[in-house]
């Protein structure tokens, strides 16, 4: 790549693939730590992308759903360029190649939790997140601007009197690193789900970018909301726990527990289709009283192979037919509505250092992001950050600068035991005492005082234990509603 230097983009999931094609024709230099995307909460996604796509519907309304997921602390403008722009984002998917289901030539609209009316576009019923990805890595792969290369993870960022001078990567095929001056660097890593002894996330969403930006001087924004997706499948898996989508929901299933008892029955005025923080702390109180819980879906008959063939495919997998038997769900960490700091440009307090996507925090989401808003964001969010780097962009820095590292990483003992931590202090019910308690086992801990997963961690702690009122996701036994 020779002439300006090559914009360098840290993530293929939906955010940073959606940036890396709209910075064109600026040169791109696209890393991630697996092969073409593949280990990202984008690939599985099952929920579509919202949008007010149909004639009773409209941008405001959308607005006023996600507000209202939010808790109304989201940032009022974050939001309404996100609605504003959801039609085109759809538009844009679909030059890219995205195979939307359609009713004719009319977009066959879903409905999830906290919408009012349906308005989520799917792609291969719930296989909508591998649906996106795949015609967005084909763009990528034949866009001459995009050099996309080998897996690589990011170890070390380079920082000197005026900003982003460098990163380093390492390559864990090979197992050596590589230095790669830049001017402007785009994180893209995703969330910090995989700290969670339950999560729907996979392994590589444990927070990486979101630590090492903050080593570098990056700000941290709302870190305490972290959103619990209510319906996991509940089976014993080494690694993620499989997502039971929403839709099915949209689509007339129940939650029900042992007794035969509707749990959201009275509950909200939006029944099983409430915000999924209030879903997944009645799940949640439910169990603790020694229910399991099951999602009854076993009306839907033929919908299931043409709606939901992923979630279908996924019980038979675990000895359930799902058009028989009740599905047995639970809370999981699903995604933060924390993150990095950043502008609606995705601009950090470091200069040259954006971030976008599930590892920024505008603000869009406020306190609990409404259902298929994850994606929208990515693809609304990388695009604008995308365009305004196009052709604006700062000279390779002179000085190279320091070296910013994250700390040592936890031994495998050490980082299960800190996941069940987490999830006992910070899972949908929180209490002041066991935050205080597992604050102090984690300083006590030998194994995970001063691993940087163990200091993301403490930071997620303090700042859910500053937030002393509850709100949205971050919902305080001991204390009162905001």
């Amino acid at each position: 790549m020779s002439g300006a230097p090559p914009l360098v983009v840290v993530g293929c999931g939906v955010a940073g693939l959606a940036t890396a094609l709209s910075a064109a024709p600026r040169k791109v230099l696209l890393l991630g730590r697996a092969p073409a995307g593949i280990d990202c909460c984008t690939a599985l996604a099952q929920g579509g992308i919202a949008a007010a796509l149909d004639s009773g519907d409209s941008a405001d309304a959308h607005a006023h759903d996600t507000l209202a997921a939010g808790a109304d602390h989201n940032d009022y403008d974050a939001v309404r360029y996100l609605v504003d722009n959801a039609v085109m984002a759809v538009r844009w998917l679909q030059a890219q190649g995205v195979p939307f289901d359609l009713e004719g030539t009319r977009f066959l609209l879903g409905r999830e939790g906290g919408h009012r009316r349906n308005r989520i576009v799917h792609a291969g019923g719930d296989a909508s997140g591998a649906s996106l990805l795949l015609a967005l890595i084909r763009a990528a792969q034949n866009a001459p601007h995009i050099d996309w290369r080998p897996p690589a993870m990011l170890d070390a960022l380079r920082i000197g009197d005026h900003g982003v001078s460098g990163l380093r990567i390492v390559r864990p095929d090979e197992g050596r690193s590589e230095d790669i001056d830049c001017a402007e660097l785009v994180l893209a890593t995703g969330g910090c789900g995989a700290l969670f002894a339950a999560s729907t996330n996979p392994s590589g969403a444990d927070g990486n970018g979101l630590a090492l930006a903050l080593a570098a001087g990056a700000q941290a924004r709302d870190l305490e909301f972290v959103q619990f997706h209510p319906t996991a499948l509940s089976v014993r898996v080494n690694g993620a726990l499989p997502l039971i989508t929403e839709a099915l929901r949209g689509a007339g299933a129940r939650l029900y527990d042992d007794d035969g008892a509707p749990i959201m029955a009275e509950r909200h005025p939006l029944g099983d289709l409430a915000p999924r923080d209030v879903v997944a702390r009645q799940v949640w109180q439910a169990q603790q009283a020694g229910q399991r819980i099951w999602l009854d879906a076993t009306h839907l008959h033929e919908t299931w192979l043409l709606q939901f063939p992923t979630v279908y495919a996924l019980c038979r997998a675990h000895g359930i037919d799902p058009r028989v038997q009740r599905i047995p769900v639970t809370p999981a960490a699903h995604f933060h509505m924390g993150g990095i700091a950043a502008d609606l440009d995705g601009r950090t307090a470091v200069e040259g250092l954006y971030a976008v996507g599930e590892a920024a925090c505008n603000g869009v989401h406020g306190a609990n992001r409404l259902a298929s808003n994850s994606l929208l964001e990515g693809v609304v969010y990388g695009r604008r950050l995308g365009q305004s780097l196009a052709s604006i962009h700062r000279h390779l820095p002179t000085e190279h600068g320091r070296w910013v590292v994250r700390g040592r990483s936890a031994d495998t003992a050490a980082l299960l035991e800190l996941r069940a931590l987490t999830w006992r202090a910070l899972g949908p019910v929180r209490d002041g005492a066991v935050m205080r308690e597992a604050r102090e086992e984690l300083a006590r801990d030998a194994g995970l005082a001063g691993s940087w997963q163990g200091e993301l961690v403490t930071r997620i702690l303090d700042a859910a234990l500053a937030r002393t009122r509850s709100l949205g996701a971050h919902y305080r036994s001991d204390a009162p509603v905001d």
